[in-house]
């Protein structure tokens, strides 16, 4: 445990997701109900949007599944009550042949899809989960903008800023939310495009600082001969073209936090300067003989191992050792890929929202090879991607061709035994609880765990 850490409040229990069916043909309705149940998805079948309407409530955690034609009030008046209920809740329209016109229309007045008769299971199921994804980044959204409107603003921050459900993820989410409160200086590890940045925001919105100013320098990116003034800033005709005095951004940060980034590319000449301040807490400007008290909280990030870098001379053991209170290593993106789909979805949204475009559907074989694309670049990387999906100019086939599908069903075994396993743990080895905790039919679970050779004590 970390000295002087608030670890946030437990979140409620997030009702598991579920699909509203709505059809007035009982044969039907009961085809569609038993195909999203052998996918594992928790269904509530009815036969008239008025018998629905009463369990579509604004925190409704699943979507909508509808036919067009119902007697009463039609799948389109349905449309309308949802959208006036929640504009963010997906309705995916089931049709027959005659009835496309009346979906296209559906879908501008903001359906999230439809789906014709007769149609292939796997089709309809695909449209399904995708719907249900993107009700989940709704729901978590909305959830982090309710923990801050309550004053849990620490806690909300760090998951806003670290997005992953990787067992990675969750630990480096631990240590940060243990970190975030406490005065000590931190070091962080990761590759390039890894999110290291995001790691120093959430130190800083997650602790005591967060209302106080957040200064990102890039000390690879700032010319030599312009370091010493813009870090620790100048008094006017200190050099030629000081014409008046300028705060470095060491000073600026006062208060607050100072992030450091590629901190190993800073000139060896500044880093006996960048110590003094570290121990110090006090800064002097270039051309003055008086030094300014500093509050401040320091996260450095490198990609470069600094103790080899100090050993060969290219970095200063002394700074070495005092950056180094606390270390958080964050692991490069193809280490979690369980945690690939949800940023996607997430940067698809932003990238939508910049560019005033539609949020793009992701089709399986798109997902199939960003889960087993090696993302050298790492999340900067996949950010790109979406940005790239969004445009219209992203291939979906990015990490080969369907010779590489094995490797993602055993990742994806993988993710669904650890999901599997956490539920069944929650619930104290009761295979009953686990299930209803996963939105799953028990049988489903049972068959499920049998797959893996997973059974309840394990």
């Amino acid at each position: 445990m970390f000295p002087e850490a608030e670890l946030p409040e437990a979140e409620p229990a997030v009702p598991p997701a579920r699909v509203v069916l709505i059809d007035d043909e009982a044969m039907v309705r009961l085809a569609m109900e038993q195909a999203l149940q052998l996918a594992g998805l928790a269904v509530e079948a009815y036969e008239s949007a008025e018998a629905a309407l009463p369990a579509i409530t604004r925190d409704f955690s699943g979507i909508v599944v509808s036919d067009v034609r119902l007697p009463g009030r039609d799948g389109l008046a349905l449309l309308a009550e949802i959208r006036r209920r929640d504009p963010e809740l997906p309705v995916v329209l089931v049709t027959g042949h005659g009835d496309i016109a009346m979906a296209v229309a559906a879908m501008r007045e903001g359906a999230y899809h439809f789906i014709e008769k007769p149609f292939v299971n796997e089709a309809f199921v695909e449209v399904v989960r995708r719907a249900l994804e993107k009700r989940a980044l709704v729901t978590e959204n909305r959830r982090l903008r309710s923990a801050l409107d309550r004053g849990d603003a620490p806690g909300g921050a760090v998951e806003r800023c670290l997005v992953g459900q990787s067992p990675a993820m969750r630990r480096l989410r631990d240590d940060v939310a243990s970190l975030a409160s406490a005065a000590a200086d931190v070091l962080v590890l990761g590759e390039t495009g890894a999110g290291k940045e995001q790691v120093a925001r959430a130190l800083h919105e997650g602790g005591r600082r967060r209302d106080k100013p957040f200064v990102a320098i890039n000390c690879g990116a700032i010319p030599e001969s312009m370091f010493e003034s813009e870090i620790f800033g100048h008094e006017a005709g200190a050099f030629t073209g000081a014409g008046k005095r300028r705060i470095g951004k060491v000073e600026h940060a006062s208060g607050g936090t100072l992030f450091l980034d590629e901190v190993e590319s800073m000139p060896l000449a500044l880093q006996v300067k960048l110590l003094r301040v570290l121990q110090e807490r006090r800064v002097e400007r270039l051309g003055s003989n008086a030094s300014v008290p500093v509050d401040l909280r320091v996260v450095a990030a490198t990609k470069e191992d600094l103790d080899a870098l100090s050993e060969a001379g290219r970095f200063r053991r002394d700074l070495f050792f005092r950056l180094n209170v606390v270390t958080l290593t964050l692991p490069p993106l193809r280490e979690r890929r369980e945690d690939i789909p949800l940023l996607f979805e997430r940067f698809l949204v932003q990238a939508a929202v910049k560019y005033q475009r539609p949020v793009v559907e992701v089709p399986p074989s798109l997902r199939r090879s960003l889960m087993l694309a090696d993302w050298p670049g790492n999340v900067r990387e996949l950010k790109n991607a979406a940005e790239r999906a969004v445009l219209g100019f992203l291939s979906p086939d990015l990490a080969g061709g369907p010779e590489a599908a094995p490797g993602l069903d055993a990742l994806l075994d993988r993710v669904e035994r650890l999901v599997i396993e956490d539920a069944l743990k929650a619930s104290g080895q009761r295979i009953a609880e686990a299930a209803r905790a996963l939105g799953l039919p028990r049988k489903t679970l049972s068959d499920r765990m049998r797959r893996l050779g997973l059974s309840a004590g394990d």
